[in-house]
């Protein structure tokens, strides 16, 4: 099948999914007299086998959501009360123009823009944005709000976000899901985990919560949250003790090995036990598992790297195949990310050079519910007067809610946002533009799951008056008087820019995706690209910043016990049928989830006097979030699960889980610290 193929009045055209997954799916849309029918997995791609997801199984009810903007619209009521009316592109653009031009002639740091993965393609995320921004000289954005703790601790280990591949996971004989819920977010590494359990592979999964994928696994480990750290210190610790050691693959292809020894000698199974509130049992029988299954392998996520310590507990568990020269075998090793192989051509694409050299302030997208409110000066530089959000949704997603609603809420602050649908953020826009979903505009996607570059093509045409956000950004740039021959590239052309001579573009238009030339055993003889070519158990970079060197376990900031009033950990998983803020006004995906909700422990319930059904009231110093709860053997005892993200608008007070996650940082990467917080949980008596 080529890249578009007609049987009769149906037309089939190959493309990926642009979400933040893993998985990064390859699709096939099914189009009939221009309408699409059908998106299904391509069955051609190895990873994807004709399988998808129950949300974009379903991306033909979210591209004709009938709630989806389709023209410009221009903000009547106040802000927040999401009332607009329709305008024509050109007052619209005229209007983003006439505001940012003098702005930037005082100083176009006070321009910033906030964005993240609501797609994760090459053009349309940062593909022309990056270069409008850059040529503009507005403020940089930290994009930190998922996996910077947990990437930057990979580069520090490893020298990249690099790993085992995907599909060596079927042969494993003991798979570690350390920090994921893979039927929920990882489908494909599930099949793979599946077909290894069929054969004979031990399964254990590592969790606060107790997962639909900790159902399906042969031991839970649950864990508190923010401990995983103690917790692979400890297994270090046996595996040193019975000497379950590759002691050769050590001495030649490790760096730091004494002093780890040291360290983890601190960690005997009764210490971390009490620290991780499980059983020493299972640590001692989970050192014994690991050090002497083969092949062992491990499948890491970003759940886990969300608290402080979450760059270190990474750095911890990244240790450990090198420990046992699990490398040493395709099936053995680890994957957190596999995205560092990819050969991006980011300076052609995002063109720096455009900077021309400014050195625009960095401001992090955690931190945006205070910076949004904070005054001109020197440490600051200027306040930001105009804010430009695209493939975001930062009212429901970023932490302190409450403080991000007072930023955006400011009449003074000039706000734009490209969307699909009206979304908690679009309701606090001046002008919001209509962009267009995956199945109507090119992209070029790499992976974070697995090593494949996928191609996406326009199946249908753009529905309404709906723009690509690139487009958008062509048109911006020519408002802005900027006439750089780069403002002039296609959606297309940018796509050939991504990779350039790396991966044929002609093979991604013959079949959709092209797989990267790796070897099967990335690092069996080491050549770890880290500057000293080992796994670096002792990292001089860290040293050289003033960081521990070394990996340890980092109590979280808000530890259960450090404050009376709140005695509960909560943590923030995704419902399994949202993805992110994504897919949550779906209806069909809605209805599965019901309503917002907080799982809860009998334990902690009883004590309450709290039952399944009843309104609570959750609670901390940052604020409180009133929704249903249930008593649930899916959370530990002293901790809750508040299920997300759901839209605040969606609440019963207007809120969702993130008014109670504060805006500190990890302790590298400076990312978020969603499942770092302690909360209250009563029976709201209203």
């Amino acid at each position: 099948m080529t890249s578009a193929e007609t049987s009769g009045l149906q037309t089939t055209v190959r493309g990926a999914c642009p979400h933040d997954c893993p998985d990064t799916c390859a699709l096939i849309t099914t189009v009939e007299n221009g309408v699409a029918i059908r998106v299904q997995g391509n069955p051609d791609h190895r990873h994807t086998d004709g399988a998808l997801c129950t949300k974009v199984s379903r991306y033909t009810e979210r591209t004709y959501h009938p709630e989806r903007i389709l023209t410009p619209l221009k903000r009547t009521g106040a802000k927040g009360s999401g009332q607009f009316e329709p305008i024509g592109w050109d007052e619209a653009l005229d209007t983003i123009a006439a505001r940012l031009k003098p702005i930037a002639a005082q100083n176009p740091e006070a321009i910033l823009p906030y964005s993240y993965a609501g797609t994760m393609g090459q053009v349309q995320s940062e593909g022309m944005a990056a270069r409008f921004f850059n040529r503009l000289g507005a403020s940089l954005l930290e994009r930190t709000i998922c996996s910077t703790a947990g990437g930057e601790a990979l580069i520090n280990t490893f020298g990249a976000k690099v790993g085992m591949q995907l599909e060596h996971f079927a042969e494993s004989q003991l798979i570690l899901i350390w920090g994921s819920n893979s039927i929920a977010s990882n489908l494909h590494f599930w099949r793979l985990a599946n077909q290894a359990k069929r054969n004979g592979a031990r399964l254990v999964c590592i969790d606060p919560r107790r997962s639909e994928t900790a159902d399906k696994c042969h031991e839970h480990i649950a864990l508190r949250p923010g401990t995983d750290a103690a917790l692979a210190l400890s297994l270090m610790h046996q595996l040193i003790t019975h000497d379950w050691l590759d002691h050769d693959y050590i001495e030649h292809h490790t760096l730091g090995w004494e002093a780890l020894r040291e360290r983890a000698m601190l960690w005997p199974p009764e210490r971390a036990a009490e620290v991780c509130g499980i059983a020493e049992q299972q640590i001692i029988d989970l050192a014994k598992a690991y050090g002497t299954t083969k092949p062992a392998a491990i499948r890491l996520n970003y759940g886990m790297q969300r608290v402080r310590g979450g760059g270190n507990a990474v750095r911890a568990v990244a240790c450990l195949p090198a420990l046992v020269g699990a490398w040493r075998q395709r099936a053995g090793g680890m994957l957190l990310s596999s995205s560092g192989h990819f050969p991006v051509q980011r300076a052609a694409l995002h063109r720096p050079d455009l900077l021309a050299g400014r050195t625009p302030r960095l401001l992090n997208m955690i931190t945006v519910g205070n910076d949004l409110q904070r005054e001109s000066s020197p440490d600051f530089g200027p306040r930001v007067e105009a804010l430009i959000v695209y493939n975001s949704n930062p009212v429901a997603v970023a932490p302190d809610s409450s403080q991000v609603v007072k930023g955006f809420a400011r009449e003074d602050l000039f706000t734009v946002v490209l969307e699909h649908f009206q979304t908690d953020t679009a309701d606090y826009a001046d002008i919001i533009l209509p962009a267009t979903t995956q199945l109507e505009h090119w992209d070029v996607h790499a992976a974070y799951g697995h090593t494949d570059v996928l191609l996406n093509q326009p199946a249908i045409a753009p529905q309404g008056e709906a723009r690509s956000n690139a487009s958008i950004f062509r048109a911006l740039a020519a408002r802005m008087g900027f006439d750089d021959p780069c403002f002039q590239d296609s959606d297309e052309t940018l796509a050939k820019t991504a990779f350039g001579e790396t991966v044929s573009f002609d093979t991604l238009m013959d079949q959709g995706y092209a797989t990267l030339p790796l070897p099967e055993a990335p690092f069996a003889e080491g050549k770890f690209p880290t500057p000293s070519g080992r796994c670096e158990f002792t990292s001089s970079r860290l040293a050289a910043r003033g960081l521990d060197p070394l990996p340890d376990h980092l109590p979280n900031f808000e530890a259960v016990g450090s404050d009376a009033r709140f005695p509960l950990a909560m943590i923030s998983p995704p419902a399994r049928n949202f993805l992110n803020s994504s897919f949550v006004n779906v209806k069909s995906l809605r209805d599965i989830e019901g309503e917002p909700l907080l799982e809860i422990h009998a334990d902690d319930a009883a004590s309450r006097g709290i039952e399944s059904g009843q309104v609570v009231r959750v609670y901390n110093q940052r604020g409180e979030h009133r929704c249903k709860v249930q008593i649930s053997k899916r959370a530990r005892p002293g901790v809750v699960n508040g299920l997300g993200i759901w839209w605040r608008k969606l609440g019963m007070d207007g809120t969702n889980v993130n008014q109670l996650t504060s805006q500190q940082v990890t302790d590298m990467g400076n990312g978020p610290v969603f499942y770092d917080c302690l909360v209250q949980v009563e029976r709201d008596m209203a």
